[in-house]
């Protein structure tokens, strides 16, 4: 009926519901046959049968002007044939068709069909829908591995909860040594090539730690980083840069633990995993409050206490140097305000007790900070907190991330306050994100989802009006791009977003239903920044436009 109304300009549609003789359709004596007749379009002979194949229509031209993947008919014949059924064609090209669906009034198994809400598949596998109606013990295909390494690495043989280290790493030269220590070291390892392989391996095998490069291809380390710490799932898993860069700060400040620019040697590599096992093995986390107000210090305690993290609380500058000597931190919050000694006097005499080590230290006032101040502080700390109406969600966010706390052990209601203060902070208020689709549903469920982001929506309806749209709002931050759509597709539209000046550094995600083995690098090749299929993980697709909103900054 959808079909017949899409390719139906003027005329009629009908649909004829009958039992037809058994000469009719022979594949079963007792069927129901529902007939949607139409006036439009028809159909060459000569093409009929190829209609009923995937991702075929009968005109290239069809899919321009009428839109859709060609999927619809490929799979409503796969159903109605494992029911037992069958659809058949009658049509003639100008002259409207005929689709006839045959379903049995009972089962080939002897059954009554009764269709019940399938249960979700695991991720190893998949469940023919049609065995779920018929077939009491439904058949699992484990699906093929979207993942392959780009040199050997222990993905196959992983078990879970194993004790591994993931490594993103374009050179593979260096990855194959860093992958050898990690073995040395006595853990599985995986290897990653390009910053979307490496987030995808994080989310799946949620490593003990991370080792990354930034200078990646396609999503870079920065955008790697950011995907990993804004997703509960990998939030904790601690990472350790070694790349080419002189970024320490930017790096630190995102919640890594370490920091190397290469060329390295053995020494720095094996500092780099003593690094990461310390930080792999430290269960209990220490964090020092440095306060003078006592209830504000019984508040941050209040908000900030968790089952493995120690705290302990220093009313007074000299007090936080003399447990600083004696007792190793992973994270300090400091207020500015302090009566006996300047902040800065305590970061100074900070930095000569441990050279070295750089402890993560957030600075927490209600003091107006000037441009300097921030700049000088920012030589110390690894981020600056203001005192104010929304700082508990920021300060519990910077903690939890400094001291690597898996987010979703939390209570509740603290894993909202980070979430909120993760979509605060990374900027998707106000971002301008045309949506571009065929579909006024999907428009309509995207724009509401994105909408409560408070991120301004525009709309386009195929690949003309894509175009149309930014040359109207050349201003736009990132685009939406549906590819399976009439007048002009999705990859055109990129490859004409692609030969503008203006916007050969926009963010465009792909969306398509087609989610086939090669679409990811045919969606890029066309100019798309990244890919997701359909139907949306909002989730997802949320990680995915932190990481390019952010990229963009």
């Amino acid at each position: 009926l959808s079909n017949a109304c899409k390719f139906t300009s003027q005329g009629s549609v009908s649909l004829h519901i009958y039992t037809p003789d058994p000469t009719e359709n022979p594949r079963s004596s007792a069927t129901v046959a529902f007939a949607v007749t139409d006036t439009g379009i028809g159909i060459p002979a000569e093409k009929h049968s190829l209609i009923f194949n995937a991702f075929q229509q009968a005109d290239g031209s069809t899919s321009r002007t009428y839109g859709g993947t060609g999927l619809g008919l490929s799979i409503s014949r796969h159903l109605a044939r494992s029911m037992g059924g069958d659809i058949t064609v009658a049509s003639e090209s100008g002259k409207g068709s005929t689709f006839t669906l045959y379903l049995p009034v009972q089962g080939e198994c002897g059954l009554t069909p009764v269709i019940e809400r399938p249960a979700q598949p695991s991720a190893q596998s998949t469940v023919s829908p049609a065995a779920r109606l018929f077939d009491p013990a439904p058949i699992t295909l484990k699906a093929a591995d979207p993942l392959p390494a780009p040199i050997p690495d222990d993905r196959e043989i992983l078990q879970s909860g194993g004790r591994s280290i993931l490594i993103i790493e374009d050179d593979l030269t260096f990855a194959r040594i860093l992958a050898d220590m990690v073995h040395d070291r006595g853990f599985s390892n995986l290897v990653a090539a390009d910053g979307e392989s490496g987030i995808a391996l994080a989310e799946r095998y949620q490593p003990c730690a991370v080792i990354l490069d930034v200078m990646l291809p396609h999503i870079d380390g920065w955008g790697v980083m950011r995907s990993l710490k804004d997703n509960p799932i990998t939030r904790h898993i601690p990472v350790h840069f070694i790349t080419c860069l002189e970024e320490r700060q930017k790096a630190m400040g995102m919640g890594a633990i370490g920091f190397i620019t290469k060329p390295v040697n053995s020494e720095q590599l094996d500092s780099v995993f003593g690094t990461l096992e310390n930080a792999i093995d430290k269960t209990m986390k220490m964090l020092l409050i440095v306060e003078d107000d006592q209830d504000q210090a019984k508040a941050m305690v209040a908000l900030l206490e968790e089952r493995n993290v120690t705290i302990t609380v220093a009313e007074s500058g000299d007090k936080a140097i003399k447990l600083l000597s004696t007792t190793r931190f992973d994270c300090i919050v400091l207020d500015l305000g302090l009566a006996d000694m300047g902040a800065f006097e305590l970061l100074e005499e900070l930095k000569k007790l441990d050279p070295e080590r750089r402890i993560p230290v957030i600075i927490h006032t209600g003091r107006e900070l000037t441009h300097e101040d921030e700049k000088r502080l920012h030589h110390y700390a690894e981020s600056i907190i203001i005192k104010g109406a929304k700082s508990p969600e920021r300060l519990l966010n910077e903690v939890s991330l400094f001291l690597h706390l898996i987010e979703t052990s939390l209570d509740p209601d603290k894993q909202l306050m980070i979430r909120s203060a993760i979509d605060k902070e990374a900027m998707l208020e106000g971002k301008k994100i045309l949506i571009v689709d065929d579909d006024m549903r999907n428009i309509f469920s995207l724009s509401s989802a994105l909408a409560e982001k408070n991120i301004i929506i525009f709309e386009a309806e195929n690949g003309r009006e894509a175009l149309k749209q930014l040359n109207e709002h050349p201003d736009l931050d990132l685009v939406l791009m549906d590819i399976m759509m009439p007048e002009m597709d999705g990859y055109e539209a990129m490859r004409c977003i692609r030969t503008d000046v203006r916007f050969r550094t926009l963010p465009i995600i792909a969306l398509t239903a087609k989610a086939m083995k090669g679409d990811r690098e045919e969606c890029l090749k066309a100019g798309a920044s990244d890919y997701i299929p359909k139907p949306v993980d909002m989730g997802k697709l949320f990680s995915l436009l932190r990481v390019w909103l952010y990229t963009a900054e």
